[in-house]
Formats: C-alpha cells, sequence, structure tokens
C-alpha cells in the first residue's frame, strides 16, 4: 500500500496532490515505487491516505479476501492437496439472510458457517 505507480519513470515530478479515482493498469511499463503517505498526500476512495490508514486499508482487504476463501493457496478441506467438492443447494430468502447475519457476527464466511452447522448436525443424528 505504500506503492504508487508511475507509467514512465520514477524520476517524473509528483503532484502536490495524488487522487486515485480507479484501480490503476499495471503493466511492464510500471514502475512502483515507496512513499511516506505521512509527508505525500495522497487520497483514496475520497479520503487522504497515511501510513496508518493504508495498513488498515490492507488489513481489511485481506478480511475480506480471507471471508470468501480467496486466499491462493488455502488448505484443501479433503486433506492431502486435493481439491475439495463443492455443495450448493437452495434456501428461502430469511435463512439465507440469517445466516449471513450470523457468520458475519462470529467473523467467518457463509460456507464456512454453514459447512460446520452441517457437520454438528450430521453428528448429532
Amino acid at each position: 500500500m505504500d506503492g504508487l505507480m508511475d507509467h514512465h519513470s520514477c524520476h517524473a515530478q509528483l503532484p502536490e496532490v495524488i487522487t486515485m479515482t480507479r484501480k490503476p493498469k499495471i503493466d511492464d511499463t510500471t514502475t512502483i515505487r515507496d512513499i511516506n503517505l505521512d509527508q505525500e498526500e495522497v487520497h483514496f476512495q475520497g479520503e487522504r491516505l497515511t501510513e496508518q490508514r493504508a495498513e488498515q486499508v490492507a488489513e481489511e482487504t485481506l478480511a475480506k479476501l480471507r471471508n470468501k476463501n480467496l486466499i491462493p493457496g488455502g488448505k484443501s478441506l479433503s486433506g492431502g492437496g486435493k481439491h475439495s467438492p463443492t455443495v450448493q443447494f437452495r434456501v428461502p430468502e430469511e435463512l439465507r439472510e440469517e445466516v449471513e447475519r450470523r457468520a458475519a457476527a462470529e467473523g467467518v464466511s457463509v460456507s464456512k458457517f454453514a459447512r460446520h452447522a452441517l457437520e454438528e448436525y450430521l453428528k448429532a443424528s
């Protein structure tokens, strides 16, 4: 999060205020360099981005990815590095909303919450 993209050269003059309005395109011509966000003024989603806020945004982004199970190289639920099969089924809207609320309250994804509930149900029967 402390990198600044400069598509031409890292020697280019920085404007006094940098505003990020969209995701930057990163390609072979992109140079990324570290900047001190407490010294350089960079705006992200309408607010001043400081070193502390950049760390917070990074942590929030990683938490969202983890909740969506989008972290590459995650452990296989089946073990042995095998692909974990998926189970998909329909539920009433009210049930989906309740599951989403409960999963969020527990800080887990809907998938993880449902998997745990199914495991507990099968153990009890």
